[in-house]
């Protein structure tokens, strides 16, 4: 628990100490963010804030887990293929928020380009858990084990990606994906911890503390967003760890407020192309709520306690044998 402890304080630190300079940066090339026209009128005063703040998270979250892994002797091959993954994810993220700011509006990659990427990136602990764990195909459901055969690596790949895409379907309003992400994340990490896995429950850790030190930047009014060089990175990782720390069924719950915003925008299309009627004002959910009045801080609150919620239900879950 000391190198957790550790892990969150240096990602924390150290992404308050690479944001200053990074959000300067932004500010001085003109970097900013472009909103969609489909967007609650509300957003029409984020135009222009600078984006791309995924950039300094990453990096602390990759300096950070370094170097408390190497205090607690755990820089192993495990270890870098969960720091690679998440640094593919933010290149990929990256090329998305390159086009959008040099075409001076909302359309990054194309949906397929984008889940092509994700795909291939998934691969990469999914074929290293393939070749290194015996009964990588076995996932745990309390004290049952399902052996889901030469399926597992298409599950696998649904749970990255989809967690990767749910994430950053989340990152809609200031401080809502970097809160709720806090607790998702040190959920993780003790339930990575005690299921005997400390390289990802480290990292968790590491990523759980830059979050909450990216929230100076990016509460409400946010200086900076993270863009999709931050949520798609931080998702995939997410779904990477649960595959890797084999805890695939209990990251339902603790991802419960990313699934739900997945769900909503499902529903929301399904119900539009088969009736012509809208379930919600507006998808992803989180929207839906500021149309109904609710203040952009409430939202983020509400969602932040929520999240928080769900992770102690998960570990509460796992503690006593039953997810």
């Amino acid at each position: 628990m000391i190198m957790l402890a550790a892990a969150f304080l240096l990602g924390m630190i150290l992404c308050l100490l690479f944001g200053v300079p990074y959000i300067d940066f932004l500010r001085k090339k003109l970097i900013g963010q472009y909103v969609k026209d489909c967007a609650p009128q509300t957003h029409a005063q984020k135009q222009g804030t600078p984006t791309t703040g995924g950039v300094f998270i990453i990096a602390a979250v990759i300096l950070g887990s370094i170097i408390t892994l190497a205090m607690a002797q755990r820089l192993t091959t495990e270890a870098f293929i969960i720091l690679l993954t998440l640094l593919f994810y933010t290149f990929a993220g990256f090329q998305d928020d390159y086009i959008k700011i040099k075409g001076k509006g909302n359309d990054g990659l194309t949906a397929r380009g984008k889940l092509l990427r994700q795909i291939a990136i998934a691969m990469l602990p999914i074929l290293y858990l393939m070749m290194t764990k015996t009964g990588f195909s076995d996932v745990s459901v309390g004290k049952y084990v399902i052996n889901t055969g030469w399926f597992y690596p298409v599950f696998a790949l649904f749970i990255i990606t989809g967690a990767s895409n749910a994430y950053n379907l989340t990152d809609g309003l200031d401080g809502l994906a970097a809160s709720t992400g806090v607790f998702a994340f040190l959920g993780c990490a003790i339930i990575s911890l005690f299921s005997g896995y400390p390289e990802a429950a480290i990292i968790s850790s590491a990523v759980a503390g830059s979050l909450a030190g990216f929230l100076k930047f990016n509460k409400p009014k946010a200086e900076v967003f993270m863009g999709d060089t931050g949520s798609l990175a931080i998702g995939g990782l997410l779904g990477t760890v649960a595959v890797l720390a084999k805890f695939e069924v209990l990251l339902v719950i603790i991802a419960g407020v990313f699934v739900t915003e997945t769900l909503s925008v499902i529903i929301q299309v399904a119900s539009f192309k088969t009736t012509g009627k809208r379930v919600f004002k507006m998808s992803p959910i989180h929207h839906h709520f500021e149309l109904c009045g609710w203040s952009e801080k409430k939202i983020v609150t509400v969602f932040a306690l929520v999240s928080a919620l769900l992770s102690c239900l998960a570990i509460f879950l796992f503690y006593r044998g039953i997810l």
